[in-house]
């Protein structure tokens, strides 16, 4: 794999983006991704956290396309009544 030099979100173009080693920039189009694997606001609201408080880990799992599993095993729903 090959290493990131920097990595952070860009509240100007809804992207993270980072830097590697071998000097490949590299986008990732945030909107685009909720817009995929998001179907509630609980999980919008769970991808926003990520990308503001752990950007490194929100960057892994977009990339090693675990982001779905992720959402599954946070996401709690309970039904009121």
């Amino acid at each position: 794999m090959r290493k990131i030099l920097s990595c952070e979100f860009n509240m100007d173009t809804a992207c993270v983006e980072l830097s590697l080693e071998d000097g490949m920039l590299l986008s990732i189009d945030c909107t685009a991704v909720e817009n995929e694997v998001a179907n509630s606001m609980y999980q919008r609201s769970e991808l926003d956290w990520l990308i503001y408080n752990a950007t490194l880990e929100y960057v892994d799992l977009v990339l090693n396309g675990e982001i779905k599993v992720y959402l599954k095993a946070v996401i709690e729903y309970k039904i009121l009544g």
